[in-house]
């Protein structure tokens, strides 16, 4: 078997990982629906830093959020320039570390969240303009 293949998500593995999301980016919270590329695999703990593919190891994140994020596990806090976990799907509460503002930006609120929202740039034009679109369509918070 090449790499490539061995690589791969079993088609199963992918479904159950992508319902458990309710299809939609556990990073930035963005649905699939209406989105033209196709939602990512992506290892919470990084296959790079010994991480598994298993259903409790992989989240379901956006194009932009999973090459954002890569095999990084730790990012700079913007505010202490700390390093600190970059927030894990599968170990952490979404809104422990993030809320959504009334435009559409995702605020960091701990350490964490701050250190994730500039890593993967959650707030970037086209990412804040396809949350104002989804709020309005009412598919997000």
């Amino acid at each position: 078997m090449t790499e490539s293949l061995s690589r791969r998500i079993p088609v199963s593995l992918d479904r159950r990982v992508r319902e458990r999301a309710g299809h939609r980016c556990e990073y930035c919270a963005i649905t699939q629906t209406g989105q033209e590329a196709t939602f990512h695999i992506d290892h919470v703990q990084p296959r790079a830093h010994g991480g598994a593919t298993s259903y409790a190891n992989l989240a379901l994140a956006c194009v932009s959020c999973s090459l954002r994020k890569g095999a990084r596990t730790s990012a700079s806090d913007p505010n202490t320039g700390e390093s600190v976990a970059i927030y894990s799907p599968r170990r952490d509460e979404w809104r422990t570390h993030f809320r959504v503002t009334d435009t559409c930006l995702i605020l960091g609120l701990t350490p964490t969240g701050r250190a994730t929202v500039e890593a993967l740039q959650m707030n970037r034009l086209l990412a804040v303009a396809i949350r104002r679109e989804e709020r309005i369509r009412g598919r997000y918070a």
